[in-house]
């Protein structure tokens, strides 16, 4: 595997921000969630639950639900908007004022016509969907207070609302009332308070369960309007509800941070009549559950605690396997960190900022395991605040670390760094070519006298970098329109081919010297999470989000002979069994057959000279092959080689002097900087 000093970089406070909404389309089996900064997520569950694309917030939006409609997307938050997402450009397609205030909730009728909002000042606005855009149809009978829940009846011809202290369901034909259900405000403390619906589901044989802020789960006949059942689940808040699609099951969440699952059974033998009986309790949460939804065979639930988990149910799966894993998604699928490793800077992006850091310097040599004195601490050189309102949604910084450049969803901006000693100097290129008007994607040439930018779809735009300006080269586009944005951006170190990979599995590579595309990758049904050019042989590695990998040789435009021998044989199961995706893929120069991999949770040396593992091998780390006798040793050496002892990681980089830089955030770190939680476990209670 061999020896490296590692620089251990613990600097970068990386925050995610709490989970407000979820919404999952059961068609096409991509989750969206959308944060308290108003980005956006969207997972594809079908691609080993992997996060295919993000659309940054922005300062001036804030939602609060998150809606499909068919293959469409559509928020609504408290500016009293109504967004629809451009998915392809990852971008807001338009907004709408819904001209009813904040809005609270938002959601679709069943048959993918119309959209119900929710708003503050009492209205249920209907508005009609539209093939490019929704219209504003009419609003339902106002109500005193503000709309907080919406729920549709299966049939699209009800809606029942939540409200302060009440439930009311319109008919949707005429927008009158034709139920009051009032809601008991509890007892002890919470009987003076007003009591918030903040959830209801409607079924189709027309039975309401409601969710409120006096922790009860309460079921109605909608019929009569009638209260059936009353279940007190918790002492706070019930905040969220879902029911599954064939409506025997629902999961409730709770401000205390558990989840509740009810199913419609019989509740003894003796008793034939079904009702909703409550039978799990989750506790995957430390803060408030806002949003959940089960969708058959797992309940997937965010909140305040920032992360997403997606909780098997044990008697809808099969066990051991990885549908029946507990998975818990604390980062993005994509890199926050960038590395001039010429000049041992690092580069980390933030919603609103970047900063730059200065590498520290450790004294002398050690034993592997060992900790370095410190000669020189890490230095803090540049807090660099975005314009705009814009979130920032990439930067990068050149290999000589003397160019930095970032882009939101409105512009690109482009500074000249320079060096005196411990002082730096920033100088803002204010003449960018027109076409430079947003990117998904940057990355500068190894030389760092070009700077490569995903415009528009698909579209790679070159720039020649100049002392203090930039010039625009030349457009490269692929032969097909694919029509999504590119996410993955790689150069190669001659400087003579470029890679770039969207989500829609495509991979093209560009000859930059004839500035024209030269290949396209068989298309493979995975999304690739990471791509790298090998320094020494140009051939393209990819490493897909189903954790499958391809090495593909740019100049004969086929796989490798070890590639093909790597498909014949396949990958280890516990390669398999892994639950975070590759975000990063580099190579040792001065070992050309190691191939360095760094997910989340482990970076991983693939050493090509050495056999592959059969199923049989065991994947040992270092410490315990060294102990191992010689002959042992040669027996359980294959080509990965695994190292666990950093955790959490952000970011991995190989710098010119042979050192490593791993990027750790612990997530203790970031549990101490959330906001209390409503309940906290003591031991004994």
């Amino acid at each position: 595997m061999g020896e490296f000093k590692v620089h251990r970089v613990r600097f970068f406070d990386y925050m995610p921000s709490a989970i407000r909404a979820l919404a999952f389309n059961p068609r096409t089996e991509k989750l969206a969630l959308v944060r308290a900064d108003a980005s956006v997520e969207i997972f594809n569950f079908r691609d080993n639950y992997f996060q295919e694309n993000v659309i940054p917030g922005r300062d001036s939006r804030s939602t609060e639900a998150l809606c499909w409609v068919g293959e469409r997307l559509f928020s609504a938050g408290l500016n009293g908007e109504i967004t629809e997402y451009d998915l392809e450009a990852l971008r807001p397609k338009y907004s709408l004022d819904a001209y009813g205030g904040p809005v609270w909730t938002l959601t679709c009728n069943p048959q993918g016509t119309h959209l119900a909002v929710g708003c503050e000042d009492g209205t249920v606005k209907l508005f009609e969907v539209l093939e490019d855009r929704v219209q504003f149809e009419r609003h339902l009978e106002r109500q005193k207070g503000r709309i907080i829940s919406l729920a549709w009846h299966p049939s699209g011809t009800q809606i029942a609302a939540g409200m302060m202290d009440m439930i009311r369901v319109f008919d949707v034909a005429s927008g009158h009332g034709v139920q009051r259900l009032l809601v008991d405000r509890g007892v002890g403390p919470s009987k003076g308070r007003e009591c918030v619906v903040w959830s209801v589901a409607f079924l189709s044989d027309h039975t309401l369960v409601s969710g409120d802020s006096a922790g009860k789960l309460q079921v109605w006949d909608g019929h009569t309007g009638t209260l059936l059942k009353t279940h007190l689940i918790t002492k706070w808040d019930v905040l969220a509800l879902s029911v599954s699609q064939d409506e025997s099951s629902l999961v409730a969440g709770t401000s205390e941070g558990t989840v509740v699952q009810f199913q419609f059974l019989a509740p003894s033998l003796q008793q034939q009549a079904k009702e909703w009986v409550r039978t799990r309790t989750f506790k995957n949460h430390t803060h408030d559950v806002r949003s959940l939804v089960e969708i058959g065979t797992a309940v997937i639930s965010g909140g305040m605690d920032t992360q997403l988990v997606v909780r098997p149910l044990l008697d809808k799966v099969e066990k051991n396997t990885q549908e029946s894993a507990l998975r818990k998604i604390h980062f993005p699928h994509r890199s926050l960190v960038s590395c001039a490793r010429k000049a041992g800077l690092l580069l980390f992006q933030f919603p609103g900022h970047l900063e730059l850091w200065r590498l520290g310097e450790g004294e002398g040599h050690g034993k592997p395991g060992e900790s370095l004195a410190v000669k020189q601490r890490p230095e803090k050189l540049l807090h660099l605040k975005r314009k705009g309102e814009d979130h920032v949604c990439c930067s990068t910084l050149s290999p000589c670390g003397g160019w930095l450049a970032y882009a939101t969803v409105s512009s690109v901006r482009l500074y000249r760094l320079q060096y005196d000693n411990n002082s730096i100097g920033v100088t803002k290129v204010t003449k960018l070519p027109k076409v430079l008007r947003s990117a998904s994607q940057l990355c500068f040439s190894s030389d760092s006298s070009r700077l490569f930018a995903a415009c528009g779809k698909a579209a790679v735009v070159v720039v020649s970098l100049g002392q203090a300006e930039c010039k625009y080269v030349h457009t490269l586009k692929p032969v097909s329109d694919s029509g999504q944005a590119v996410r993955l951006l790689c150069a190669s170190e001659d400087g003579d081919w470029l890679a770039s990979s969207s989500s829609n599995c495509e991979v093209h590579i560009y000859n930059l010297h004839k500035l024209k595309l030269h290949c396209t990758l068989p298309v493979y049904s995975s999304c690739p999470s990471a791509i790298g050019i090998h320094p020494v042989t140009n051939n393209l590695f990819v490493v897909h989000a189903d954790q499958k990998m391809f090495e593909y040789s740019i100049h004969q435009k086929e796989y490798t002979v070890w590639s093909r021998r790597l498909q014949k044989q396949g990958l280890h199961h516990i390669w398999f069994d892994r639950d975070t995706p590759v975000t990063h893929v580099t190579f040792n120069p001065r070992n050309p057959a190691h191939v360095i991999l760094q997910d989340a949770y482990m970076f991983c040396i693939i050493d090509q000279s050495l056999p592959l593992p059969d199923q049989k091998a065991r994947f040992l780390n270092q410490l315990t092959l060294r102990s191992l006798p010689e002959e042992e040793r040669l027996k359980q050496s294959h080509a990965f080689k695994i190292c666990k002892t950093f955790q959490h990681l952000l970011g991995m980089s190989l710098l010119e002097d042979q050192s490593v830089v791993v990027v750790e955030r612990p997530l203790v770190d970031i549990a101490t900087q959330l906001p209390p939680p409503v309940r906290q476990k003591k031991f004994a209670t």
